[in-house]
């Protein structure tokens, strides 16, 4: 509010309060005048009096000083009038710019689809050359991918086979496990045959005797060199297998989830097996420092401790005792007896599920000794009771013969077969049977001796089309990928030729009818041979139901 004064008579004045509103809009700018001086503005100034709004009637309203136009066009042709004027009486029109026109040949509608056909046969010509020369360099294109392929398989095939010698020759050279002993005692019989065959062909007589009596000399000494190679090997392979169980039993537990994630959890039995196998890597350990390996006794002293038997003292007895030898400067070689028995004894107490829980759970030897009497099996050979695992029963046999053992030591004393190349073949084969996931059965109760009976006399250890002899490239896979494999529903190939096989639709439209008449007498004699094993009876009135249906 504002208040002032108004003079209302000569000598008195009334006092008025005038409100000031404020306007909710903009006020217009009016115009004004600026003194020079002081440089003061002033401002005209307008009505305070709010304006009157419309009231609102629910439509949208315009001005009427909108002006809307509207353009039409019509289209419109004026008359144009012309005239041509010609040489006549009283005028005369010069020629000289005229033109001589004369009519062309007319072209009949025939002349003209000629014309046009022709055009087209050139159009069709240049096209057709075009494209030839695309198709031959496309052609030539991969014929040169061709035999770049081709050279490079090649290539790889030279290399993998160049790495198999090498691999085999090192193995023969250092063997390490079962295998290779077996290609050691194979190649030593085929070494065998050879000299006998050469001494029965060249001597005669004393000199025969005598080379056959040297011939046996040094083959007493490769076995005994085969002999030393072995306890090297075992021993090894006895040191990697402790560690491997040690770490088989520190593993923590694992399930996949839902989304396809694996779940690690440790246990208290867990982490107890992971202690003492670092314990046990640790004393197993050689050329340590002394303050190192005196740290890994005191701290197996400790855990150990915890347990009192008999066991345990005397393993604290024997740490102590390599103590006081260490501290009295005795040679490393002088204590490697005393270390292996603190080794020994260490695994010892590691594999009692009382001191290490979670081993109960992998040991062969079940703690409770009722379970033992289940599927035991006496060897006739050995003499000795084993469970049913450690006896190979091939699907011909009918009783329960030697265990692996005594098969193994007779192999080596007579036949001295390697049967590595027909296990790898099988191998290959439950692979490929597995990733089918139709329930295969019959492939896994196959066993090596009845797949090496069933390629060198049924197939003649060479594949049906090539007549490859390389057991290492070869691979039985299925005659008809439709049905389960089994011993006649198969085929050897090479691993290239199983490949190509496995992508036909028809065999019968690819394939000879000689060629397949020859692969069902094969079938046929493989179906002779397991007829007879009471196993594969059921399998093979199954297979002979289903085919008659299909």
């Amino acid at each position: 509010c504002l208040g002032t004064s108004i003079l209302t008579d000569s000598d008195s004045f009334q006092n008025v309060v005038v409100k000031i509103e404020r306007p909710t809009y903009h006020k217009p700018f009016l115009g004004g005048f600026k003194n020079r001086i002081t440089g003061v503005e002033f401002h005209n100034a307008g009505s305070q009096t709010i304006p009157k709004t419309r009231p609102d009637k629910g439509i949208q309203l315009f001005c009427r000083e909108t002006q809307t136009v509207f353009e039409k066009n019509k289209p419109q042709q004026t008359k144009n009038t012309t005239s041509t004027q010609m040489t006549k009486i009283g005028l005369y029109v010069s020629n000289m710019t005229d033109k001589l026109v004369s009519p062309g040949k007319y072209l009949t509608a025939e002349e003209y689809h000629k014309r046009r056909l022709e055009a087209v046969v050139v159009l069709q010509t240049y096209f057709r050359r075009w494209h030839a020369i695309n198709v031959v360099q496309n052609l030539r294109e991969e014929k040169r991918l061709r035999l770049a392929w081709e050279a490079q398989e090649e290539l790889r095939k030279k290399k993998e086979k160049e790495e198999k010698l090498r691999r085999e020759h090192e193995r023969r050279l250092n063997p390490k496990t079962k295998e290779d002993f077996e290609l050691l005692y194979h190649a030593l019989e085929l070494w065998k045959q050879e000299e006998t065959e050469r001494i029965n062909r060249t001597l005669t007589g004393a000199e025969r005797k005598a080379a056959f009596c040297g011939l046996l000399e040094q083959e007493a000494q490769l076995i005994a060199s085969i002999g030393r190679h072995k306890l090297n090997a075992d021993e090894e392979n006895q040191q990697k297998a402790t560690l491997r169980f040690l770490a088989k039993c520190a593993q923590p537990k694992r399930w996949k989830a839902y989304d396809g994630k694996i779940t690690e959890m440790d246990t208290q039995y867990t982490l107890r097996a992971r202690e003492l196998f670092e314990i046990y890597r640790s004393i197993s350990m050689n050329d340590i420092p002394k303050d190192e390996r005196t740290d890994v006794l005191l701290t197996l002293r400790r855990t150990v401790k915890e347990h009192e038997c008999k066991l345990t003292w005397e393993i604290v007895e024997l740490i102590d005792r390599e103590v006081d030898l260490m501290s009295r400067e005795v040679k490393e070689c002088n204590l490697e007896g005393l270390r292996k028995r603190i080794c020994t004894l260490f695994l010892q107490y590691i594999k009692t599920p009382k001191f290490n829980p979670e081993v109960a759970r992998i040991l062969k030897v079940p703690p409770d000794p009722l379970k033992l009497y289940k599927n035991v099996n006496f060897c006739h050979s050995c003499e000795n009771y084993l469970p049913s695992t450690e006896f190979p029963v091939p699907a011909n046999s009918r009783t329960i013969g030697r265990c692996r053992l005594c098969c193994k030591l007779d192999n080596e004393a007579r036949q001295r077969e390697a049967f590595l190349k027909h296990k790898l073949i099988l191998e290959n084969l439950r692979k490929s049977e597995a990733d089918y996931q139709d329930d295969a059965k019959i492939v896994f109760l196959v066993q090596h001796q009845d797949l090496q009976y069933m390629t060198e006399n049924i197939w003649g250890c060479q594949s049906a089309l090539s007549a490859c002899s390389d057991l290492y490239e070869l691979v039985m896979v299925r005659w008809d990928k439709q049905r389960e494999w089994s011993p006649w529903n198969t085929i050897l190939l090479t691993k290239d030729e199983a490949d190509a096989h496995l992508r036909l639709c028809n065999l019968q439209e690819a394939y000879e009818a000689a060629f397949i008449h020859r692969i069902k007498h094969k079938h046929i004699r493989a179906k002779n041979y397991f007829a007879q094993i009471p196993a594969m009876a059921s399998f093979l009135h199954r297979s002979d139901n289903q085919a008659n249906a299909n």
